[in-house]
């Protein structure tokens, strides 16, 4: 069955607006994606009928209500091919990497070293600067080739029995680079490191499974999966969570409290202290509802349709650099235009109705792995068009006029 695409944004209220007079225009969806209606409808039910704090009650509202959680936790662990007890919820993707470098920090030394790549997002750089600052763990870090790849080459010289985690992303926020992450699991497991994957990207255009992979931990948010923010899952291996201590204390977590004594619960909840996003998993459930009744095969091939449509109506432009053009790459365009800061680019862009990013995309060493302070980056989902994508190359074109 052929993709409807102009069926699927019937059920984004939002792309119904305009913006400076002119229709929306929304290429910003790797930074945050815009809400389906069955998101938006679940957590309005939840809200208006039967809504309560989650496992500690015994009211009615409350067995409700926790009954969706875990139905959302059941849903997210199907999605990626796990057991539910492997699912922790938390509140992004951000806080799933900052959950699993507390936790590894009470197994790590001066001198162990931590494999990262050029390409990674801050959120997936920050919490192992937190371990080498403060337990003197080496960071090291595999190149970028030119065309926005992973230098396999030289991943395999990084690895060796100093090596005892190796935290890359899937796909790059910036380049649209997609990582073998089987091939990568199984070289970092031949020198006994564990393996973290930064999910974001990749779960959102592409069937992901960690049991395939041979994933340690994957980490994806919410927001970007067509869900709400303020809500990331942490997949674990069911060995591995039950390795790491708590990341925080409070309620949920713990088996037994006194005054000299303190037991704590079993994974997930271990890490789940306090009340936790109950609407923000539930619209999760959604999204994952709502994203795994399509037909994720025909929506690849759609947004790929997108990006090279765009990119051969750019081609041979001298004004225009495009970052990142690996083979396999997503739907990911980063650029820069000349004579122009990325600002700029995207403040004129936005007064035709389009909608890009700019900035260093919370990857400023691959920033300056090309050489560039800044760029603009379009990225395409489900929900856009062919005119759409023609739109943004004539506003660009346009836009470039301004700096000629």
């Amino acid at each position: 069955m052929a993709f409807d695409v102009h069926a699927v944004r019937a059920e984004f209220p939002i792309l119904q607006r305009q913006v400076h007079g002119k229709p929306l225009i929304y290429l910003d969806s790797a930074a945050s994606a815009q809400k389906p209606r069955a998101v938006i409808e679940a957590m309005t039910r939840s809200m208006e009928g039967s809504y309560a704090n989650v496992h500690r009650g015994l009211h009615t509202l409350a067995n409700e209500t926790t009954d969706v959680y875990e139905a959302a936790r059941r849903k997210a662990a199907a999605f990626i091919n796990a057991v539910e007890t492997e699912v922790v919820f938390t509140k992004g993707g951000t806080e799933a990497v900052n959950l699993v470098a507390a936790g590894m920090s009470a197994r790590l030394q001066a001198g162990d070293e931590i494999v990262l790549s050029e390409m990674e997002h801050h959120a997936n750089i920050v919490p192992w600067h937190f371990l080498r600052e403060r337990l003197g763990v080496v960071l090291r870090w595999v190149r970028v080739t030119d065309d926005g790849a992973l230098d396999l080459d030289h991943f395999r010289e990084l690895l060796g029995p100093k090596t005892r985690l190796v935290a890359l992303s899937h796909m790059s926020n910036v380049l649209g680079t997609i990582n073998d992450a089987k091939s990568l699991a199984r070289m970092a497991h031949e020198v006994g490191a564990l393996v973290l994957f930064d999910g974001c990207q990749a779960i959102v255009h592409k069937p992901i499974d960690v049991k395939d992979i041979d994933a340690d931990f994957y980490v994806f948010s919410g927001h970007k999966l067509y869900g709400p923010t303020g809500i990331g899952i942490l997949y674990g291996k069911a060995e591995e969570l039950a390795k790491l201590p708590p990341y925080q204390g409070g309620g949920e977590m713990i088996g037994m409290v006194s005054q000299d004594a303190i037991t704590y619960a079993d994974p997930p909840h271990r890490f789940e202290a306090g009340t936790p996003p109950i609407l923000e998993a539930i619209g999760l459930g959604a999204a994952i509802d709502w994203l795994a009744s399509q037909d994720r095969l025909a929506i690849s091939e759609h947004e790929h349709r997108l990006y090279a449509r765009v990119r051969e109506r750019l081609a041979g432009l001298n004004w225009l650099k495009v970052i990142g053009d690996a083979p396999g790459k997503g739907a990911i365009l980063s650029f820069t235009v000349e004579g122009a800061h990325a600002h700029d680019v995207a403040q004129i862009l936005d007064r035709y109705g389009v909608a890009v990013r700019a900035g260093t995309h919370c990857a400023e060493p691959l920033m300056r792995r090309f050489g560039v302070t800044s760029s603009a980056r379009a990225s395409f989902a489900l929900y856009n068009t062919e005119e759409e994508a023609d739109a943004f190359v004539d506003a660009l074109t346009k836009t470039q006029a301004f700096f000629a």
